[in-house]
C-alpha cells in the first residue's frame, strides 16, 4: 500500500475584485500538501481555512465540466484533474496560482469568458443541415465516419487552450484553438452542410487559421487531448480541398514552404519570403536578412544546399500530401 506523503508548499495566489480593487495583488498562503491532493483541493482549502471571500469556479470534480480551469506557474491546468505531486515535481515548492487570463479577471480565479463564447459561436458549432423535422428513420454514422472527427467532439470548452494561446494575447481578433477545433468537428461530420461557410469564417486574415503561430501550447494544456493544433492543420487542408484559399501572403507562405521542402529537402527562407511577399516585399526584410546572413542563418540563393536524402523526402511529401496547391 502506498503511503501518504506531505510537503510544505508556499502559494502565491492572485486576488482581485473588480468591484473594490484598482489593481490585483498576490497573497501568500503556506500549507501542508499531501500526495493525495489535486489543485482543486488547494483552492478549497484556501477558501475554507484562510479566506472565505476567495472565489473560483468548480462543479463536477470529474474533469468534464471545464469550470475549474486555472494556471499554476503559468501552466494551464484543470484544477480537479491536476495532481499536486506532478505540479511540485515540475515547479518546486513555491507555486503561483492565477486565473486563466489575468486581464479578464472578475474576481480572483473567475474570468469573463465572453470573448471565448463569442468566437466559439462565430464558427457555428452545430450541425447545419436541411433535415426532415419528423424523420421516419435515423441518420446513421458509421464507425469510420465517426473516427474522422479525430475526437474533436471531446472538447469540454474549458478555455485552457484559448487562454494559453500567445496569438490570442497579441491579437484580440484571433478565433483561437478551441473555436477552430469546434469548426473542424462539424466540418468533418458527414451530416453537416455548413462546411464552406465555416471555412470562409476561419479563413479570415488576422482572425483565422493562418495566424496560428504553431507553438503547440494548445495541445500541451488540453485536459482531453483534443489536440487543437491538429484540427487547425486539417482546416488548412480543407481550405485548399474546397477551393477557398485566396491568393494572399498567408496562403502563399504555406504553398512556398511546401515547394521549398520538395525542391531542396530543406527550407529556403530567403526564397520563402520572396514567394510569399514578392520581390518588393523582400526589400523591407533586408536589414533582418543581412543580420541573419552574418550569423549563418540563411544562404545566398545560388548556394542553397540540398538534403542528402532528397529522394526520400520527395517520396514522403508525395505520400503524405492530401491536397493540391
Amino acid at each position: 500500500m502506498t503511503s501518504i506523503t506531505t510537503q510544505t508548499i508556499t502559494f502565491k495566489v492572485f486576488r482581485f475584485n473588480t468591484e473594490t480593487d484598482y489593481l490585483p495583488a498576490y497573497k501568500e498562503y503556506q500549507m501542508e500538501v499531501t500526495s493525495e491532493e489535486v489543485v482543486l483541493d488547494i483552492l478549497n482549502r484556501i477558501k475554507w481555512e484562510f479566506d472565505g471571500s476567495f472565489s473560483y469556479r468548480r462543479s463536477c470534480r470529474h474533469g468534464i465540466c471545464g469550470a475549474c480551469a486555472v494556471k499554476v506557474n503559468g501552466k494551464g491546468v484543470l484544477a480537479c484533474k491536476e495532481r499536486m505531486n506532478d505540479i511540485i515535481d515540475s515547479f518546486g515548492t513555491e507555486l503561483t496560482i492565477e486565473p486563466v487570463s489575468t486581464k479578464r479577471a472578475v474576481k480572483d480565479m473567475i474570468v469573463d469568458k465572453a470573448d471565448f463564447w463569442e468566437k466559439h459561436d462565430a464558427v457555428k458549432p452545430y450541425l447545419v443541415s436541411d433535415i426532415d423535422e419528423h424523420p421516419k428513420e435515423e441518420s446513421l454514422v458509421t464507425p469510420e465516419q465517426a473516427e474522422a472527427l479525430l475526437e474533436a467532439d471531446l472538447c469540454i470548452q474549458c478555455g485552457l487552450c484559448h487562454y494559453s494561446c500567445p496569438a490570442i494575447e497579441e491579437n484580440d481578433e484571433f478565433f483561437g484553438p478551441a473555436a477552430f477545433a469546434a469548426a473542424y468537428r462539424f466540418n468533418a461530420d458527414v451530416r453537416d452542410e455548413g462546411t464552406l461557410e465555416r471555412l470562409d469564417t476561419v479563413n479570415q486574415p488576422g482572425a483565422g487559421v493562418w495566424d496560428c503561430v504553431k507553438c503547440f501550447e494548445c495541445a500541451e494544456v488540453c485536459p482531453k487531448e483534443v489536440n487543437p493544433i491538429e484540427k487547425i492543420t486539417k482546416l488548412h487542408n480543407q481550405v485548399f480541398e474546397y477551393g477557398r484559399a485566396p491568393n494572399n501572403v498567408a496562403v502563399r507562405h504555406a504553398v512556398g514552404f511546401a515547394h521549398s521542402i520538395k525542391k531542396h529537402g530543406l527550407l529556403d527562407e530567403g526564397e520563402l519570403v520572396r514567394y510569399s511577399e514578392g520581390t518588393l516585399g523582400v526589400l523591407k526584410h533586408m536589414p533582418v536578412a543581412l543580420q541573419m546572413y552574418k550569423k549563418g542563418k540563411i544562404v545566398l540563393p545560388w548556394n542553397m544546399p540540398q538534403s542528402d536524402k532528397l529522394d526520400e523526402i520527395k517520396k514522403l511529401v508525395k505520400i503524405s500530401s492530401t491536397v493540391k496547391f
